[in-house]
């Protein structure tokens, strides 16, 4: 009975500590001032639910992220995809158009600054 009892417990522990672990907040998570296609700055944010919107084209975008390597990449509701990479000390966002890959030339490229 006793060494049941230490197995279950074991057994809730270790299903805690993966589970929180599972929901560790990403580095990629905030706002990040960015420039679009024309050179005008505006503001993506990405949640920790892997939402995301973005302050630009008319009443804004949404869409949804995720980590991959070491990269954030956004689907966007237009059908556009952008990435938002680590390079060493520093960030860079890059867009593609719709149906485009990720391994293509980016439409666009700039500096991206974690603001929050």
């Amino acid at each position: 009975m006793k060494q049941a009892t230490i197995v279950t417990v074991m057994a809730a522990w270790l299903i805690g500590t993966m589970s929180s672990a599972s929901v560790a907040a990403s580095d990629f998570e905030g706002v990040w001032k960015v420039k679009d296609t024309a050179g005008q700055q505006f503001e993506i944010t990405l949640s920790g639910g892997g939402t995301a919107k973005a302050t630009r084209g008319g009443g804004g975008m949404t869409g949804s992220w995720k980590e991959e390597g070491n990269a954030a990449v956004i689907t966007w509701n237009t059908g556009w995809t952008t990435k938002i990479s680590k390079n060493g000390n520093r960030y860079e966002k890059s867009a593609y158009r719709k149906g485009e890959p990720l391994t293509g030339k980016p439409a666009n490229s700039s500096d991206a600054e974690k603001a929050k």
